[in-house]
């Protein structure tokens, strides 16, 4: 079992309390007893092994015993910027990206983004938490507040892919064209997709416009094969 503690209360190392959804998961899911071991994470990337020390009614107690070394993060930092979705298709999103490891997400607020009742930035970073509970990283993904896209586009020029329904590169050649040396963003729409505008804004700000094929997918699809694309293509290097 391996269960996320923010760094500061790691660095007690001894009679650390657990938290107490964890607790449970801990005594009522997996029958877990005093003397079992148990992973930590702290979201930064480090890892440790820990012992459950003591019990008191619900509440689980351990110490830090070691550190572990957990090598389940891409040889780059992939940004994920999606679109703004509708009530559990963001929840999905944001633990598939979590899950293929991304290292950010930044939901984004484009024009044809329906905003009303997505703005649940706690319960994503649960989400993303609970992920990486369950996929063995030592990382978190930072979930931010929602961004406007043209906010961003008006910056600095960045470095990535902006997926679209209306053509592009082909992948493969769109992903030998951007900076592996630096963090690569993957953009996607919301449901509507991105307008043409955004779009050319969008390439003139550095993104390379690339495609996931002839079909149209939905976009909490698109989100998760176009992440899971680009990091085989990047470990495939």
């Amino acid at each position: 079992m391996t269960i996320f503690i923010p760094p500061e209360i790691v660095a007690k190392r001894r009679h650390i309390k657990v938290p107490l959804e964890k607790s449970h998961y801990l005594l009522a899911v997996l029958r877990c007893k005093k003397g079992d071991a148990v992973t930590v994470i702290d979201g930064r990337g480090s890892a440790y092994a820990a012992g459950i020390v003591s019990i008191v009614k619900k509440d689980v107690f351990i110490d830090i015993t070691g550190e572990l070394r957990l090598n389940a993060e891409l040889p780059v930092l992939l940004t994920l910027c999606q679109g703004l979705l509708k009530g559990e298709k963001m929840d999905l999103v944001i633990q598939k990206a979590t899950e293929l490891g991304v290292s950010e997400i930044v939901p984004l607020v484009t024009e044809r983004s329906i905003v009303k009742g997505t703005r649940k930035v706690k319960r994503w970073h649960a989400i993303a938490e609970e992920a990486a509970e369950q996929c063995g990283r030592a990382v978190v993904p930072l979930v931010r507040d929602p961004e406007k896209l043209n906010g961003i586009l008006d910056g600095e020029k960045v470095n990535g892919l902006l997926f679209w329904e209306g053509g592009g590169r082909e992948l493969s050649e769109a992903v030998g064209v951007i900076d592996l040396g630096r963090t690569v963003h993957i953009f996607i729409g919301p449901e509507g997709g991105f307008t043409p505008a955004e779009v050319r804004k969008a390439e003139e700000q550095g993104l390379v416009r690339t495609t996931l094929g002839k079909r149209i997918l939905r976009a909490e699809t698109a989100a998760i094969a176009a992440t899971a694309l680009v990091q085989f293509l990047i470990e495939a290097k």
